[in-house]
């Protein structure tokens, strides 16, 4: 029986390993919240099914220490072993980092399985450790909620810590001004365009790649803000009512640019009323005299700006403040006007392609000449500015040219995408997941985002088989040819097709969105 024990034990150490890994990695994914947590275990629980069955097994071995349930508690944990260690090394789109707050968690996890199975052997014999061995390996999916609940004020206090930290460096710069950045979309953009502007004149940090939780941007002002930075933008992500304001209490800006407000996260915020109320959290943060830079183009910004004292508006469209006109699209890049409140004119040229480029841009602009930076001082940094990283990003690979639009799509951006692929001379290929976290609306958007793209492609590859449906069918209402509309597993897969079509001229493959490893078809 110690022997047969000792086994169990020793198969369990590897199998429990990687299975808590595999988990804590998607745990990791959903950022570390329980309730999000819950609801991708309960929708992907067909993938963990061999957990499911090892800890049923695990039960029946407690009760019955057989030898055959051994063997077979033995066979599944080999299976476990193999399964999530090849789960684990799969190629990933966001790789899991070991983060202390995961090393904390694992410990937990440790200490907490060590209780059990000395409070077991103490209590009820050797005889029932194999069992319980395998019951707790296979509720790996359930540590991570259970460390994480354990670990809470713990988190809580360290994270009180580093919090009172940043905010202690950011009083000890002088004359620092925060510009906090906002939307359901184009923010990231905005972002690193605006840093780009603003570095004419100005020492300037911004929150990297999409650091826009609170503790991203706490992190950046402790690792990153120095005695001489005049300016500091800070992107401000949210997914519930609360979460800018949560970021505004840290960073207490000086100045916001709200970009867009529109259905992102409907699955959070539930209502379009809530994501409006939850972006315009950071124009309430906003001390007197602070300067407020709102998307007029934006119906439900445009809606709430007349609440606001003297907000600085910017707009492709007619309307007031900052204005964008003549514009003139091709694949070579965008021309554009801008004019300013003042009637100061400029005429700007940029590498980026696409219409909904312009906007994003203006607000940078319109930013950068409030910090009175002349127009014409910033038409050389506009035509320097790069495609941010997956945000409709051109990458030339031989014969191919990619679009790389994967992170994260919108109804607004998707639509947006493929009528820039339309711009291009050549065989135009939309390679697409289609789009989540729109709650109710999502199958609503993704057939109308089908109706867009059977307008502007030549052909269509959609992967995966929950969104394409509503995708699928939109297109094919719209008049798709049904044989270049076609459905794949992988990403890979659709993406060697589309290099491997025949058809002459140059292609070009339009990446929209590319779901995270947390996401399944």
């Amino acid at each position: 029986m110690i022997v047969r024990t000792v086994l169990t034990a020793l198969l369990c150490i590897p199998a429990c390993y990687y299975a808590l890994r595999y988990n804590m990695h998607m745990f990791q994914q959903n950022g570390y919240k329980n309730k999000e947590h819950r609801k991708w275990l309960m929708a992907h629980a067909r993938m963990q099914w061999v957990l499911v069955y090892g800890a049923l097994l695990g039960i029946l071995r407690i009760f019955l220490p057989a030898l055959w349930i051994d063997i077979l508690l033995w066979l599944t944990l080999l299976l476990i072993w193999v399964v999530y260690r090849a789960m684990c090394r799969m190629s990933t789109k966001k790789k899991f980092v070991v983060t202390p707050r995961v090393r904390r968690m694992f410990v937990t996890c440790g200490i907490c399985a060590a209780a059990v199975l000395v409070l077991t052997g103490f209590f009820a014999g050797v005889e029932r450790l194999s069992g319980v061995c395998m019951v707790l390996t296979c509720l790996a999916f359930l540590w991570t909620i259970l460390a994480n609940v354990i670990n809470h004020p713990l988190e809580a206090a360290v994270n009180r810590h580093f919090i009172n930290d940043a905010k202690r460096k950011l009083r000890s710069v002088p004359g620092l001004q925060v510009i906090g950045v906002t939307g359901s979309y184009g923010k990231t953009s905005v972002k690193f365009y605006l840093k780009e502007l603003l570095s004419v004149r100005y020492k300037v940090l911004a929150t990297p790649e999409s650091y826009n939780t609170p503790m991203g941007v706490v992190r950046t002002i402790r690792e990153s803000l120095q005695s001489g930075t005049q300016l500091f933008i800070c992107e401000m992500g949210a997914r519930n009512v609360g979460d800018i304001k949560e970021i505004c209490d840290i960073v207490h800006p000086d100045h916001g640019v709200i970009t867009a407000v529109g259905p992102q996260h409907l699955e959070t915020f539930h209502t379009m009323e809530n994501i409006a109320a939850t972006k315009f959290e950071l124009a309430d943060a906003l001390p007197k005299g602070g300067k407020l830079f709102l998307n007029d183009d934006s119906e439900p910004i445009r809606e709430r700006a007349g609440r606001y004292e003297s907000p600085i508006l910017y707009s492709v469209q007619a309307g007031e403040g900052y204005r964008a006109t003549d514009l003139k699209v091709s694949a070579l890049g965008t021309d554009f006007t801008v004019t300013a409140p003042s009637g100061e004119t400029e005429t700007f040229h940029m590498r980026l392609v696409g219409e909904h480029n312009v906007i994003n841009v203006l607000g940078a602009i319109a930013v950068a000449h409030s910090f009175c930076i002349p127009l014409e001082e910033l038409k050389i940094p506009v035509r320097r500015l790069q495609s941010v990283e997956h945000r409709m990003q051109l990458r030339e690979q031989g014969p191919v040219t990619v679009i790389d639009d994967a992170y994260n799509s919108n109804p607004v951006g998707s639509k947006a995408a493929v009528e820039t692929l339309k711009l291009f001379d050549g065989l135009r290929i939309l390679i697409t997941p289609g789009m989540v976290e729109l709650g109710e609306k999502e199958e609503e958007y993704n057939r109308l985002f089908g109706t867009y793209a059977a307008d502007c492609c030549d052909y269509i590859f959609l992967v995966g088989k929950n969104r394409a449906v509503p995708i699928r069918e939109g297109a094919l209402s719209a008049g798709f040819p049904e044989g270049k509309c076609r459905t794949f597993d992988h990403f890979e897969d659709a993406f060697n097709a589309a290099c491997a079509l025949r058809d002459e001229g140059h292609k070009y493959i339009l990446i929209e969105n590319d779901l995270p490893d947390n996401y399944a078809g």
